[in-house]
């Protein structure tokens, strides 16, 4: 499991998906999630501006899943 540390209280799925270098930009997160089965704490998410807290885990088919956490 790859850790992605934030230093404010929460991130938004697409800014993460964007930390994560799993997207080039921001205006990319949108089409992702309805291309890609992305799935934050085991649940299917199509909404780049879904709030994520440290302790939540993101699973992207054919990436290593993500845990973010506090710095």
């Amino acid at each position: 499991m790859r850790n992605i540390a934030i230093n404010t209280p929460t991130i938004q799925l697409g800014q993460l998906l964007k930390k994560a270098e799993i997207i080039a930009t921001g205006g990319q997160a949108k089409h992702f999630l309805l291309d890609v089965e992305v799935k934050v704490n085991g649940e299917r998410e199509t909404r780049r501006g879904r709030k994520l807290v440290p302790g939540d885990t993101v699973e992207i088919p054919g990436h290593e899943p993500i845990r973010v956490i506090h710095s």
